[in-house]
């Protein structure tokens, strides 16, 4: 399966970030110039009070609202932490750990304020981004993430990641790691350092620890609240997690990002940099490459999820509930449970893609439709947690009840993603979905009407407008494309009286779908 990244500059908003998997968008990213509070940030924050009630502390890292730090998140070394920033601030501490002499970890069954009290300095790391009327949520168990291996100090243990499972690259790994870690800290070795060379792994370190002077560097000089070290830009961090050897391209648009993906490659994947391309075309690159047409597509309230099935996702407060349609699938050799179970399989991977582009957190609810049979419920489940396996953010899936409903419970780190896919109605009437996104559902609802009845003649009732652009061009229009792809006769018949959103086919002068 072939992978693509796309880096897009968005003038003075930053830039947006599409990762596309066979030519499909999953990941959508933004990154603002003037953003603050990235998860990784490491921040010089001040205790405002403690909260015995939550066993937690609020703490000023200069947002409008506190930060949230609970007793559990201090990590076993929070006093060490603390006794490193007092001997810094005093000139008396190197980077270097090996002379600190730790102190002892806190006890995991305490209580907040026998290791805090307001008004304390402490460095903080974000765990969670300010997310709705919520400030950042953070820790104090402090790490610095690379490629390969992940920097954790006040400690001395060696890590592996449990998906490397041959013993003999584990010893190796284990080995390498111990004899080049400086003293003081510990390593967590990532999966994708299995089968790594040496002069790799020893470079990705070197970067961690130099990131890790840095923050030693400006630590004697900061006034809390202040940022102390800074995440990688979501460009770099993204291709640290996520490049691997399926990637087939990188296009950016912008010289300066160019030239920082292109030194990140050089320094952690030589391999990958002949795959890194500039777009210097006078179309932009999103809609050179499709990418605009499917924002438009899979941001709005109705999603197709394919074959006439689509979604209705819908967000709360307090969790996000998405209902799954059949919409006008049908099949004369299905079954009703049979039928169920195909839309329901459907829907779950457009569910699994849906979540991971929407960065959808905390509860979600699907409602698919009602299967009658114990098994099938088990694989409409097996389904999902096989579509659900590269979602990188931590995830549970409940047994799909009685009733067809599915719990899942996702990571939520950060704002989740949402584009609004409306534009202005040319009645007049406020914003209405874009034109390509009822496009998008009304080739859907026609190639499951073919499917079902190939070699049949359709007529199609829309807006004028939508009939003009359906029709534009005698040989390139939409409606001669469809009737080539699909194999069905299809007349576009205007209508006045219709909604903008509003569509209709007919067949032998009978209404076929509503």
């Amino acid at each position: 399966m072939s992978a693509e990244l796309y880096i897009h500059s968005r003038n003075t908003d930053g830039l947006a970030i599409a990762l596309l998997k066979e030519g499909k968008l999953i990941e959508l990213h933004t990154e603002e110039d003037n953003r603050q509070f990235l998860v990784g940030d490491i921040y010089l924050g001040k205790v405002k009070r403690i909260a015995s009630g939550l066993n937690a502390a609020f703490v000023d890292v200069g947002y409008s609202k506190d930060a949230f730090l609970h007793y559990h998140d201090l990590g076993p070394h929070i006093r060490s932490l603390d006794k490193f920033y007092r001997k810094t601030t005093k000139g008396k501490q190197v980077w270097n750990l090996a002379d600190l002499e730790l102190e002892p970890e806190i006890d995991k069954n305490g209580t907040i304020d026998q290791v805090l009290k307001a008004n304390q300095n402490v460095i903080v790391q974000i765990a969670k981004e300010p997310i709705s009327t919520k400030g950042p949520r953070i820790t104090s168990e402090i790490s610095l993430a690379g490629r390969y291996v992940v920097l954790v100090p006040f400690s001395d243990k060696v890590s592996i990641s449990q998906k490397i499972r041959e013993r003999k690259e584990r010893d190796r790994l284990r080995k390498l790691l111990n004899d080049i870690k400086p003293p003081g800290f510990g390593v967590i070795i990532r999966t994708v350092a299995q089968e790594v060379e040496r002069e790799l792994i020893e470079s990705d370190l070197r970067n961690l620890v130099q990131r890790w002077k840095s923050m030693h560097k400006h630590l004697p000089r900061a006034k809390p609240p202040a940022r102390i070290l800074r995440e990688l830009g979501a460009a770099s961090a993204l291709l640290r997690d996520v490049l691997n050897d399926t990637f087939s391209s990188i296009v950016v648009d912008e010289q300066e990002k160019f030239d920082t993906i292109k030194t990140y490659l050089e320094e952690n994947a030589p391999d990958k940099v002949d795959i890194l391309k500039m777009h210097t075309g006078r179309l932009p690159m999103f809609e050179k490459f499709g990418i605009e047409r499917q924002i438009k597509t899979s941001f709005g309230r109705s999603v197709s999820a394919g074959k006439g099935t689509y979604l209705i996702i819908e967000h709360t407060e307090a969790m996000h509930v998405i209902d799954v349609n059949s919409g006008n699938r049908s099949s004369k050799s299905d079954t009703q449970e049979e039928n169920a179970l195909a839309v329901n399989l459907l829907a779950a991977e457009e569910i699994a893609r849906q979540l991971r582009l929407r960065d959808m957190g905390g509860i979600i609810v699907v409602d698919f439709i009602d299967m009658h049979k114990p098994e099938n419920r088990r694989v409409l489940q097996d389904k999902l947690r096989d579509v659900m396996k590269t979602d990188r953010a931590k995830h549970k899936i409940l047994p799909v009840s009685k009733f067809g409903l599915v719990e899942i419970t996702r990571q939520r780190v950060r704002p989740e993603m949402n584009i609004d896919t409306r534009e202005e109605d040319p009645d007049g009437n406020g914003k209405t979905e874009a034109p390509v996104a009822i496009l998008e559902n009304i080739e859907q609802t026609f190639e499951s009407l073919c499917l079902t009845n190939p070699k049949e003649k359709f007529e199609l009732h829309v807006h004028p407008f939508i009939a003009a652009f359906l029709t534009k061009g005698l040989f390139k229009s939409l409606r001669r494309k469809w009737v080539k792809k699909y194999g069905c006769k299809l007349k576009i018949v205007s209508r006045d009286g219709f909604k903008y959103l509003e569509y209709r086919f007919f067949k032998d002068g009978e209404s076929i779908t509503t």
